[in-house]
């Protein structure tokens, strides 16, 4: 079985969101996602619509995602992918060049993003009235 990880905020789902997890598992069978704890996203200067356990089961919800961790901190990528066995790291192309040092153990895989949209687009639109 190959698995794989992602890792994100995932507030305010959209079709970016879906795409690049629906990506994500095109390369696997088994789907990780790393999702940003609350006071990791305050660590990262982020902040989200919607708490952690809210955003935890929205994902559990998608048919691409099999199993969702908390990310609490920047350095725990590599345990996170010794201890779940991931073949392959993806992430959006927005990260290129970020993470190649995991490519020691594991494949590194940059995606394109889906353009036109993304949480900050849609928070900016919201403020406006669009």
């Amino acid at each position: 079985m190959k698995k794989i990880i992602t890792y994100g905020t995932f507030d305010l789902l959209h079709i970016g969101h879906i795409n690049i997890l629906k990506r994500a598992k095109s390369f696997g069978d088994y789907l990780v996602v790393g999702l940003s704890t609350d006071g990791f996203n305050t660590i990262k200067h982020k902040s989200s619509y919607h708490r952690y356990e809210d955003r935890k089961k929205i994902l559990e919800a998608i048919r691409y995602v099999d199993e969702v961790i908390p990310e609490s901190m920047w350095e725990q990528k590599e345990d996170d992918i010794v201890n779940h066995k991931i073949d392959t790291f993806v992430m959006g192309d927005d990260w290129k060049g970020e993470f190649d040092y995991l490519s020691s153990i594991c494949k590194v895989r940059y995606l394109p993003r889906t353009d036109g949209i993304s949480t900050t687009k849609t928070k900016n639109d919201l403020k406006k009235g669009l």
